[in-house]
């Protein structure tokens, strides 16, 4: 394969299916989850492995998605956090659009009806982190807009009040009101208990998964103003120094910080913000967003991968560790680049 501009060879379907098979090998068929990792990044690599599926049309990977879903059904996906469901939530329903099996969108509005248990009066709205109510955040937020806007969108005759897109509504005027969005147009982490910005990490999926949830408002309401707001938080992401080291590669600010140390959380959110600014991408056709992307994914296939095709934190290199936190994240932005390499 030749090599391009950028001095880093473009990313095949070949490596793609490399990558996804060094994933499965971390997956449990018995918990339906993927071992080394935790219950919500398990949600996020399940969705690696149906966009992977509904990118190539291969099905070497669809009895994991029904075995996960037979698995772990009979708990409906809830736990004490209203993230963890919304990241089942959203693999549910990119589960029904992959099969058209309607047992994934119901899974996907049981969650979300959960979901708006979360909500109260609280910082004048929105949903709470968790079930013991003692943070209003970014995350659960953004999650939380995306599902009802993406429930919206496969709901014949919703509207009105009460639906899903008079909350995907409700939940945009709040975020858009709350002031996690700062000056620079970055998300911060959330708020403090006197409902003020609290000046916390603008971790990268924090300022990718809103992109998602205003594609998809925009897309049940022709507001262009959306997908303005959506180029702007995209723009600051790439832009910024606390997120894009000087060579144009994705960094979480733990990455860079003395101990090099990003828990067992952080390694997942440079992935989901790659997904959703392809998925930006698609709907605004913005080269900048395509470029970045490529350069991203083949860095990582140059110069974070081991010699059993596994993916590690540092997207720039050297490769660390494996995990499938870090190899399912990293694998977004492989299925991405896949997609799209070699259109101009």
């Amino acid at each position: 394969m030749a090599t391009s501009s950028t001095g880093l060879t473009p990313v095949g379907h070949s490596n793609a299916a490399d990558g996804m098979a060094a994933l499965q090998g971390w997956y449990n068929t018995t918990t339906g989850t993927w071992d080394s990792t935790g219950w919500w990044n398990s949600a996020n690599a399940l969705e690696t492995v149906i966009d992977y599926t509904a990118r190539t049309g291969l099905t070497t990977y669809s009895e994991s998605i029904s075995n996960t879903f037979d698995v772990n059904s009979k708990t409906n996906f809830l736990n004490e956090y209203y993230d963890d469901e919304g990241w089942w939530a959203i693999s549910w329903i990119k589960a029904y659009d992959l099969t058209g099996d309607s047992r994934y969108l119901d899974m996907a509005k049981t969650i979300f009806t959960d979901m708006v248990g979360g909500w109260d009066d609280t910082c004048n709205g929105g949903i709470w982190w968790s079930k013991d109510r003692n943070y209003k955040n970014a995350i659960p937020n953004e999650l939380f807009l995306v599902v009802a806007a993406r429930l919206h969108l496969r709901t014949p005759g919703d509207g009105g009040s009460g639906s899903y897109l008079d909350w995907a509504r409700r939940e945009w005027d709040w975020f858009n009101a709350s002031g996690m969005i700062n000056g620079e147009n970055l998300v911060n982490d959330g708020l403090t208990a006197d409902c003020r910005n609290n000046g916390r990490t603008t971790w990268s999926y924090n300022q990718g998964v809103i992109l998602g949830g205003l594609v998809d408002l925009y897309k049940a309401t022709n507001d262009a103003a959306l997908l303005d707001k959506a180029k702007a938080i995209a723009n600051a992401a790439i832009a910024s120094s606390d997120l894009v080291n000087s060579d144009g590669i994705l960094v979480e600010p733990c990455e860079t910080r003395e101990t090099r140390d990003c828990g067992a959380d952080a390694p997942q959110f440079k992935g989901i913000f790659i997904k959703y600014l392809d998925y930006l991408y698609q709907n605004t056709g913005e080269a900048s967003y395509r470029d970045f992307i490529l350069k991203n994914a083949r860095s990582i296939w140059a110069n974070a991968r081991n010699d059993s095709n596994q993916l590690g934190l540092h997207w720039a290199g050297p490769f660390d560790l494996a995990d499938a936190s870090r190899h399912s994240s990293a694998m977004d932005a492989i299925n991405a680049a896949v997609q799209l390499e070699g259109v101009s």
